[in-house]
């Protein structure tokens, strides 16, 4: 009977805790969706550049369903830099020269499984191959370190400021200083700089050690891994201080990974976007961690510039601030003085 007692006390509690049992539903379906989409995509077909190549040899290509480009020698460089073909073809006294994008390593494997099956009988010669970023023997941890990087900051960030801000709440911490004088934007404010500098701390850490102890690969700044890095940590800042607004305890906090954090990981760049369904692609643009990977991945593997960047670190600011201001005005909502 005891036991039958704590069994209907749970079931109470949890009939009672509807975001406990909406969550706990929702969620697995939630990423199990995502994951039906993204593995039941299309199958990923190269996008090839063609300059000077026969006829019979555009033709298997586009037989094998690659798409191809025909370029000139004045463009071709700039398509390859813009993400307009994965590798650029040029027959030069019947001798294909392949240029790679180089930077995703499965991308490099398709353009090049393809063109050895139908290379004979175009060329007896060995098949000149250059990339324009990465190198032949490049590892898939090298591709996926600056997404693994992006990724890792923003989880644990977002999990530990969300649990620190919920406890404040829950130890009335929160309510005895929104009854002194000062004002909402203020707390908001020094809550987030006050873990910010925490965060600072941990995105230069993992930065570091990726790159210099695990040997990740690195050709540009580190000053603007550190920018891309800290600016990650503070937008996952302050939407683990807005999601926690909606937490009554921990738990319920960690409930919200699988709503928050998972879907993001789907669209950082560890799938290809490219073989999802349209909408989905749209979707992922509208993730903060798809901007963090990009710029990391720009800057990391191809050694690109704050030019490059610069839209990334925009998009990341206007997210950082977005959630400050969804954060004073979630504590005014929520918070009675």
């Amino acid at each position: 009977m005891r036991v039958i007692a704590i069994v209907v006390r749970i079931l109470l509690q949890l009939k009672h805790d509807k975001r406990t049992m909406g969550l706990m539903i929702v969620a697995p379906i939630l990423v199990l969706t995502l994951m039906s989409f993204i593995f039941n995509g299309n199958v990923y077909h190269p996008k090839i550049g063609i300059i000077n190549a026969p006829i019979l040899f555009v033709n298997r290509l586009e037989d094998k369903e690659a798409s191809v480009v025909r370029l000139d020698e004045n463009n071709s460089e700039e398509s390859l830099n813009l993400f307009e073909v994965d590798a650029v073809i040029d027959f030069k006294s019947g001798v294909p020269n392949i240029r790679l994008e180089g930077s995703d390593p499965a991308k490099n494997k398709a353009v090049l499984s393809l063109v050895q099956n139908i290379m004979h009988p175009f060329s007896s010669f060995e098949t000149d191959i250059t990339y324009l970023y990465g190198y032949e023997n490049m590892s898939s941890f090298d591709n996926f370190g600056p997404i693994l990087i992006g990724f890792y900051v923003f989880f644990f960030v977002f999990l530990i400021a969300g649990v620190s801000f919920l406890s404040e709440r829950n130890t009335g911490t929160l309510e005895r200083t929104l009854a002194s004088p000062i004002k909402r934007w203020e707390i908001v404010v020094g809550y987030l700089l006050g873990f910010g500098i925490f965060t600072i701390i941990q995105s230069a850490l993992i930065a570091w050690y990726s790159i210099e102890v695990l040997d990740l690969m690195m050709v540009g700044s580190f000053a603007l891994v550190l920018i891309i890095t800290i600016l990650t940590a503070m937008t996952a800042l302050s939407i683990g201080t807005f999601i926690s607004a909606f937490a009554e305890n921990e738990m319920q906090m960690i409930q919200f990974i699988p709503i928050v954090i998972v879907p993001q990981v789907f669209f950082s760049g560890l799938f290809d976007l490219s073989t999802m369904i349209p909408l989905l692609q749209i979707v992922g643009r509208f993730t903060p961690l798809w901007y963090s990977a990009d710029a990391l991945r720009n800057i990391m593997i191809r050694g690109k510039g704050w030019s490059s960047i610069a839209f990334d670190v925009l998009i990341l600011c206007i997210y950082c601030i977005f959630f400050i201001i969804a954060n004073i005005l979630a504590l005014k909502k929520h918070r009675k003085i």
